[in-house]
């Protein structure tokens, strides 16, 4: 060996190819579908505030006898089933509604569309604990990268056509 030759350079060591594409895409799909059960479960659990709905509207109608002796006026037995009646219909309305905008961003999601909804359905996600909390907080990460920014920024890729 030559004494004036510099030493060999250690062998270089692959470098991680940069994150998003591909990986955005199957983030971005696999988020898609959590939003899609989120809002399965959300709806199902919907149904729980028809029974104050059903509870109320069956003292209101006196199909449900209500014992008089602890009511101090028919007055109260009334408010009682309006009171009943109209939270379990707000509460039925308003998870309904909830469920429609979880899945309505799952949607988007897939498309890459809208991203300030996706955001704020992430929000309302984590009202309902503990899935939702993490579906949420998870979603709102993905959606705060700036690869995903951009891919919301400039449109969904068209799906491959078939023939």
């Amino acid at each position: 060996m030559d004494a004036l030759a510099p030493p060999p350079l250690p062998p270089r060591m692959p470098m991680a190819p940069p994150r998003g594409g591909q990986d955005d895409a199957a983030q971005l799909r696999l988020l898609s579908v959590l939003h899609y059960v989120m809002a399965g479960f959300t709806a199902l659990f919907s149904l729980f505030p028809v029974i104050y709905l059903v509870l109320g509207i069956a003292v209101l109608s006196g199909a449900m006898p209500v014992d008089s002796n602890t009511a101090s006026s028919p007055g109260e037995v009334q408010l009682m089933g309006w009171v009943f009646t109209g939270l379990g219909a707000v509460f039925f309305v308003g998870m309904l509604g909830m469920a429609g905008l979880v899945g309505y961003a799952g949607r988007c999601l897939a498309r890459e569309q809208r991203h300030t909804l996706c955001m704020v359905a992430a929000g309302v996600c984590c009202m309902f604990m503990p899935l939702g909390t993490i579906l949420g907080v998870f979603t709102l990460v993905t959606l705060t990268r700036t690869s995903v920014r951009e891919r919301f920024a400039h449109g969904a890729t068209p799906p491959p056509s078939t023939p």
